[in-house]
């Protein structure tokens, strides 16, 4: 029963009218706002700088030609003998073996062009 009282004088005392007018407006497009900017900022600051990477990436994957001392992401590297349209002939080690790739398998491109 003393819990019961207690609880009624909590919920008398503390049921405030909600906000109105410019208080209440700012409170709910306020959280809206604040929402709005923390998405941009993750948006800005991480998936922005990847997007950018990526683009590089590909330019980078492009614009092998042949001669090209390369990388893949295996770890293997070699000399590009040939480029078709989605895959790369390369020769690795003294022998010369080849090994035909993908394109998108090349990982860094150590040749420097003077472009």
């Amino acid at each position: 029963m003393l819990i019961y009282r207690l609880a009624e004088e909590v919920s008398a005392t503390s049921s405030a009218p909600p906000p109105t007018g410019l208080a209440g407006f700012m409170g709910t497009y306020g959280m809206l706002i604040v929402w709005g900017l923390v998405i941009f900022a993750m948006w800005f600051f991480m998936f922005r700088p990847q997007s950018k990477k990526r683009k590089e990436e590909q330019k980078m994957r492009e614009n092998v030609q042949v001669g090209d001392a390369i990388i893949t992401i295996g770890g293997v590297m070699g000399r590009v003998a040939s480029i078709k349209e989605e895959s790369i002939l390369i020769e690795t080690g003294p022998d010369r073996s080849k090994v035909r790739i993908k394109k998108w398998a090349v990982q860094t491109n150590e040749t420097i062009h003077d472009d």
